[in-house]
């Protein structure tokens, strides 16, 4: 029987591919062991043990930016929680830690290299994060989404996706998902999202641009994030929504997208064969741009500046676009050439490999 430390948390960007692959590990070997180590204020605190996997709370260690007390305190912490990891390790007897990157890994990183365990890593999102690249360094097993990705060691394994979409059949599952939404049958449907916690723009501009969507023979599904404070235009046709938990239903509705370029969302979707207008993130490193250019470059998505996606826009550039629906139906193949359904399945090949 194997054990399996899996470490990743904070955003669903860290947990989704985690939950996959621990899925596909316990699909293939009933008899192993998998653990999760997370934080308390993550969103793995809610959905790991929402899928009956044991979660053990490490504390949320930042690396610090400057300096100043916290900064003196870190290695001392950093320490600690290292040296509780190697325990947990030996005492479970585990037999490899994986990490999906996020403030979680770095010690679990330092903790598998003091107990002697091997370690495989996973990196979503095109631009790795400061855990994963330190991870690296312990070792030669790291997996990326994205080719090009600059790490130490990169295999490609594609983007590990829940069950749920891997496997989902969305024309099968069409005519569910359209009642669930109470959709119309007869209007191909604009999925737009901007993540759980929203994205004030993206929504901002869809309700004002809501009229002239409509009006050219689409329907809205906006999932607007729990954050949110639009409020619904009261359109026909138009359905907003704060939060979604049947995004199988939402995808299998769905005949174009605009959504934020997170890493799982740009899989996802072009793994579905979904065409898209990707409107990165404007904070951070700049990763959501990257992880939308190879579907941007095959011709099943467009990329739009934040600050550029205005009623404007969506008037005099997306709806030509959705009024062509060759075009959209081009764009559709062109995102499934750039995706893949398989990454969970090669990521825990990845892992025994590593094993073995």
């Amino acid at each position: 029987m194997t054990t399996y430390l899996l470490a990743g948390g904070g955003t669903a960007g860290h947990v989704n591919p985690l939950l996959a692959v621990a899925d596909t590990i316990t699909s293939r070997e009933p008899d192993a062991t998998v653990i999760v180590l997370g934080t308390r204020e993550g969103l793995e605190a809610r959905l790991v043990p929402d899928r009956g996997y044991e979660l053990v709370f490490v504390p949320r260690l930042p690396f610090p930016r400057r300096a100043n007390r916290q900064a003196l305190s870190f290695l001392p912490r950093l320490n600690r929680a290292v040296g509780d990891l190697a325990l947990l390790i030996r005492s479970r007897h585990v037999d490899v830690v994986v990490g999906f990157g996020g403030y979680v890994s770095t010690p679990a990183y330092f903790a598998a290299r003091r107990a002697g365990v091997p370690i495989v890593i996973h990196e979503a999102n095109f631009r790795a994060g400061l855990a994963n690249r330190l991870g690296a360094w312990f070792t030669r097993h790291v997996g990326v989404a994205f080719p090009g990705t600059r790490i130490r060691h990169p295999h490609v394994v594609g983007m590990p996706l829940r069950p749920e979409i891997a496997g989902l059949d969305r024309e099968k599952a069409r005519p569910e998902a359209l009642t669930f939404f109470g959709l119309d049958a007869d209007r191909p449907t604009l999925l737009v999202t901007g993540g759980s916690l929203g994205a004030r723009r993206l929504n901002n501009t869809i309700v004002s641009a809501a009229a002239g969507l409509i009006a050219a023979g689409w329907q809205v599904l906006h999932i607007t994030g729990e954050k949110s404070d639009v409020t619904d235009p009261g359109l026909d046709h138009y359905r907003l929504i704060s939060y979604c938990d049947r995004m199988d239903l939402a995808l299998s509705a769905a005949d174009f997208a605009v959504s934020r370029a997170g890493a799982g969302t740009v899989c996802e979707l072009s793994a579905l064969g979904i065409p898209a207008v990707y409107v990165p993130y404007p904070v951070g490193n700049g990763e959501q741009r990257f992880n939308a250019a190879d579907v941007v470059r095959a011709g099943g998505g467009i990329l739009v500046d934040d600050a550029d996606f205005l009623p404007a826009w969506v008037q005099h550039e997306l709806v030509p676009v959705l009024a062509d629906r060759e075009r959209v139906r081009r764009m559709g193949v062109a995102a499934a050439s750039a995706g893949g359904l398989d990454g969970s399945a090669r990521m825990t090949d990845f892992i025994h490999a590593a094993l073995a």
